[in-house]
């Protein structure tokens, strides 16, 4: 197939593809672009998981995009509403046609001599490989591996004589009624998959080796409910985001910075929901709050699950296998016709694709990212990382407004290429994914690249200071090349601190 080239390439179709489509549809409405999407439908990871009960943990006002106002009363909605949620978004913007489908990119190099981004994408339906160019590209993959999660080699796996089902890949005609479940986990998709699996399973059993922070939220917000009878559409949504932003901001940094209250604080809410009776052994973790991300209990499905028998937690170590379950390190056994194995994401940058600069290959671990959105060194590439510590999709929005601003002005200045250059010596440690110790994030620690010590090069994970950075600070600042020089804005935009708080909370 000949080539096919484009201004903008944006590799990913789920939310923060989509979400970079319809920004550039707005912001920069000249420019061609497509979206090249390995799946046969858009969404991403809620076109991907089908596990019964698969949800938001995050609420859906700050989840959904800034320029579209989530409706209804759900603050924590199933995966199907969040799909089309993302899918009446793209068709609302004219960007479906803009996407390709069933396109996997195997390669992409930066040509310093044309100037642009040259791809090599596999039609998985034909076998035929197409290839693009670009003056630009955005990577919008998310940050694990498709086509398999991380699942541990467990002693005596063989030997059980039941099923053995990942979550990242649920059969659509599982029957698990009348079944005894365990389910090996303690994050986010456990939480949610124990009180689902409860509802028509004899018993479902909650294998963690250790807790984790929950926190009780309602599925439906009254309050927005009552603004939206009253309010315009945009005006309610505008208010419940705000609200919602700033609550989830506190709870962040006061446990960062008083992890022993609100380590009492979350215990308590959590004791109060459970009883006097519960073990609270299986609800306090050894670590503290936000070291790893706080799960949300849905309306408090799984403390009822539990006091109606239908649910528990076991919190010890796997011995091994049998062949009707599993042994625990304590000599207790777990029957279990069926075994869930939640155990967690396997880490994939830019969806596999190691990107390479005239011919040399981009290692993520020996580079750091500028304002969280660009890699150090790569010409002419964005790629959009959400938030881990609130709402993904509130750091998409603001990224993929960056890059706008950033191409709107290579286009008023006559610039052809963009690259972030660290003169300072800044890389640190800490990935890019921050604080967060969670064991996907360590067991990716050689394929995460890293940010900075200060400046640009540090990630903050703080949406009103980013808002500040990436909507209303000066592009040339001294770190970006433009054609080979630096540059440095005369003046900086005006504003002051109320312009970018407003902006935070209230939308663009």
């Amino acid at each position: 197939m000949s080539n096919q080239h484009f201004d903008v390439l944006i590799v990913g179709a789920g939310v923060s593809g989509i979400g970079m489509a319809c920004h550039l549809k707005r912001e920069c409405p000249g420019k061609s672009f497509a979206n090249l999407e390995r799946r046969q439908a858009l969404g991403g990871t809620w076109d991907l998981f089908r596990y019964p009960g698969i949800r938001s943990d995050s609420d859906m006002f700050t989840f959904g995009y800034n320029f579209r106002p989530w409706t209804g009363g759900k603050v924590l909605a199933d995966g199907a509403s969040i799909k089309n949620y993302v899918s009446e978004t793209a068709r609302e913007h004219d960007v479906e046609r803009h996407i390709r489908f069933g396109l996997a990119v195997k390669t992409a190099d930066w040509s310093g001599v044309d100037k642009c981004w040259k791809l090599t994408a596999l039609n998985e339906a034909t076998g035929e490989t197409e290839h693009y160019t670009a003056n630009f590209l955005v990577g919008c993959t998310g940050y694990y591996n498709y086509d398999q999660g991380y699942k541990p080699d467990f002693p005596g796996e063989s030997d059980f004589r039941g099923q053995i089902v990942h979550p990242q890949h649920w059969p659509e005609d599982l029957d698990y009624t009348g079944k005894k479940v365990v389910v090996i986990g303690s994050g986010a998709t456990a939480i949610t998959l124990v009180p689902t699996m409860a509802e028509k399973a004899a018993h479902v059993t909650m294998l963690q080796r250790s807790p984790t922070y929950l926190m009780p939220l309602p599925s439906t917000d009254k309050v927005t409910l009552a603004l939206q009878k009253v309010l315009p559409e945009k005006t309610a949504y505008r208010l419940t985001r705000a609200r919602n932003i700033s609550i989830s901001r506190f709870l962040y940094q006061r446990s960062r910075k008083s992890p022993q209250f609100m380590r009492r604080l979350f215990l308590g809410i959590i004791k109060r929901k459970v009883g006097d009776t519960a073990d609270m052994r299986h609800f306090t973790p050894d670590y503290n709050p936000w070291d790893q991300r706080l799960c949300v209990v849905k309306d408090g499905d799984l403390f009822q699950a539990m006091k109606a028998g239908k649910a528990s937690i076991a919190t010890d170590h796997i011995d091994r296998f049998t062949e009707t379950g599993i042994r625990l390190k304590s000599g207790e056994e777990l029957a279990a016709d069926i075994i869930i194995p939640a155990t967690g994401l396997d880490i994939q940058m830019l969806g596999g694709i190691r990107p390479t600069v005239d011919g040399r290959e981009v290692v993520m671990k020996d580079k750091i990212i500028y304002k969280n959105v660009m890699v150090e060194g790569v010409p002419n590439a964005g790629m959009i990382f959400g938030y881990t510590n609130i709402s993904w999709t509130l750091k998409v929005d603001i990224a993929a407004e960056y890059l706008c601003r950033l191409m709107n002005l290579m286009d008023k200045r006559g610039y052809r290429t963009v690259v972030a250059r660290d003169t300072e010596n800044s890389r640190g440690e800490d990935t890019v994914l921050g604080s967060l110790n969670s064991g996907y994030i360590h067991r990716a620690a050689d394929r995460l690249p890293r940010q900075g010590t200060h400046g640009p090069w540090k990630s903050s994970q703080n949406y009103l200071e980013d808002v500040k950075i990436l909507r209303f600070e000066p592009i040339e600042d001294g770190y970006l090349e433009f054609d080979g020089k630096r540059t440095h804005a005369s003046h900086k935009e005006s504003g002051g601190f109320l312009r970018p708080l407003r902006s935070a909370l209230f939308g663009a």
